[in-house]
């Protein structure tokens, strides 16, 4: 069981994102701003599409 990344953490490493962002864009923001492999891992489970805010990217994380 995984348990999902704290919010504030995760909108540390997205800092900057330009939304609506693809969880490629997400993903690469993550990465350049040193995400450590859970956060990267709870992205890469995220669906594959566009999300429109912090809060989307928030709620899929926490579903997965």
């Amino acid at each position: 069981m995984t348990t999902a990344p704290n919010p504030i953490q995760l909108q540390k490493h997205l800092k900057g994102v330009d939304y609506p962002a693809t969880k490629a864009d997400l993903l690469e923001a993550a990465r350049d701003q040193g995400a450590d492999q859970d956060l990267i891992r709870a992205l890469e489970s995220m669906p594959d599409r566009e999300y429109d805010g912090p809060n989307a990217v928030s709620q899929a994380v926490t579903r997965h």
